[in-house]
């Protein structure tokens, strides 16, 4: 799926930063794809592609609500059982591809609890029931800007994999 973003809007974007970038470049591959990535809308991109919508879902997720809001939300298999961890040490992500190899460790153990339904108060008792995600929440929020910098930095070295861009 060829997506294309005039040169003007990607020069907006990174002026506003590289946070602004990477969501420029996310929102418009999701946008080529109507909008969900399915197992249907999947085959539609390349690797690099799904890898920077699975950083832009991740991203969002743990910023919201961590990794339980993650694995709640149905997000643990996409994540944790597919190459995102390593595609994300090839790009240069090291310490985040360690980390979300340690939210797989707690997903397999605890995964099945956390995503079972429930009320919105017991929810966020989750939060209380399994501190252990605490420090892995924690250690993403000190290296997310590090991190969205680093997949800036990927696509713009690799931009003809992402994206074609207009004059």
């Amino acid at each position: 799926m060829e997506v294309r973003i005039k040169e003007q809007d990607i020069r907006d974007a990174a002026a506003q930063g590289v946070e602004a970038f990477v969501e420029l470049v996310a929102q418009r591959t999701l946008d080529s794809i109507g909008g969900q990535l399915t197992a249907e809308t999947m085959p539609l991109l390349v690797p690099d592609q799904i890898t920077l919508l699975a950083y832009s879902m991740v991203r969002h997720e743990l910023l919201e609500g961590g990794f339980i809001q993650l694995i709640h939300n149905g997000y643990g298999p996409f994540v944790f059982l597919n190459p995102f961890a390593k595609a994300m040490r090839l790009w240069g992500a090291r310490e985040f591809s360690k980390l979300i190899y340690d939210g797989r460790a707690l997903y397999e153990k605890y995964g099945e609890e956390l995503t079972r339904d429930c009320t919105d108060d017991e929810f966020m008792a989750l939060y209380e029931q399994y501190e252990q995600f605490d420090e892995l929440d924690d250690q993403f929020i000190e290296m997310e800007e590090d991190v969205t910098s680093t997949v800036a930095h990927y696509i713009d070295d690799h931009i003809a994999d992402f994206i074609a861009v207009e004059q």
